[in-house]
């Protein structure tokens, strides 16, 4: 078997539980490795109906896990790979509120991801939304990134979904970077990175960042910088800037680099160091957010760390634990 990964638009608790309770319990039954990862009320809601379970269900409250998409992905490829070979019944509700408009669409991606990433894995995953507090909007990616859909107690073949790649191009198209403000500082870059490192480092301080936050971008840039040496075209150089909360690098040079599909490329959680796509994906998890743009003029790729105060904490653990 593979993936079923259906959408649940629901109205209030009571609607939720009449679905999610009789759904994990049936995991139950069948001796399914179970996760409940759910917002407030419904989280509350779910553990004392359920508490007849207890150390059947392991729950999560929704607004720590679901904190940066690519990290949150990694938890869930975590997790399945530790209860293999057990089917997974999966209870997965996202969380749509406090993100700006550049968040909302990875995590939109983040869904459709989830297709491509646990394509092939033996999993049930049920992922509510709550048409009572979420706009219209948000209900129409779930149509588009979910290929089941249970609305209204029905059971369809959501008519909108639309498949992962092509998903992911449009999400490109909606947050395609502005341009570099006058006053970015510039690195030409040679063969040698120590320069390089120092460089980001003494900046991403300057800007805003706090030491940690700091190291990692140097760590993903330096990545992103040995990619464009060993496959890009000369001449190679980094820009920094502050932009509102974040700080802000880009590495460009005059390649073109278009890989197939582009839209996936560092998404997907690799087995090994050795697997393609293993460099973008660790830039991916350090710092807040990745865009790549490839044209006429050179391929870029650009880099958002959140200043301190504004950073997340990276990979929490997510409170919870057996019911």
């Amino acid at each position: 078997m593979t993936l079923e990964h259906r959408a649940f638009l629901y109205r209030g608790v009571e609607d939720f539980l009449r679905v999610t309770e009789p759904f994990l319990r049936a995991g139950a039954r069948a001796g399914e490795a179970i996760v409940a990862v759910v917002r407030e009320p419904g989280l509350s809601a779910l553990r004392d109906s359920l508490s007849d379970l207890k150390g059947q269900v392991d729950f999560y409250d929704s607004d720590a896990f679901y904190r940066h998409p690519v990290r949150t992905l990694k938890q869930y490829h975590e997790l399945v790979k530790a209860m293999a070979p057990r089917r997974v019944r999966a209870l997965a509700e996202p969380v749509w509120h406090g993100w700006d408009a550049r968040e909302a669409v990875e995590w939109a991606r983040y869904e459709s991801l989830i297709n491509v990433v646990f394509g092939g894995v033996d999993a049930l995953a049920l992922c509510p939304y709550d048409r009572a507090s979420l706009p219209e909007a948000v209900l129409d990616q779930a149509r588009r990134t979910h290929p089941l859909l249970l609305d209204d107690g029905a059971a369809v073949r959501s008519d909108r979904y639309v498949d992962p790649a092509v998903f992911g191009d449009d999400c490109d198209r909606a947050r395609r970077a502005n341009g570099r403000p006058a006053d970015a500082e510039y690195l030409p870059v040679e063969s040698d990175l120590v320069p390089v490192r120092l460089f980001v480092g003494e900046r991403a301080v300057r800007l805003g960042a706090d030491e940690r936050s700091a190291r990692n971008l140097v760590t993903a840039v330096n990545e992103v910088v040995a990619n464009a040496l060993a496959h890009g075209c000369p001449p190679v150089g980094l820009w920094m800037w502050r932009d509102g909360p974040d700080v802000v690098c880009e590495v460009g040079d005059h390649g073109l680099w278009r890989p197939r599909p582009s839209s996936l490329t560092g998404f997907i959680p690799p087995c090994s160091a050795l697997d393609r796509g293993f460099g973008l994906w660790t830039v991916r998890l350090l710092v807040d957010h990745m865009e790549v743009r490839a044209g006429w003029d050179g391929t870029f790729v650009r880099l958002y760390t959140a200043c301190a105060g504004d950073a997340d904490a990276g990979d929490r653990p997510a409170p919870g634990g057996a019911a």
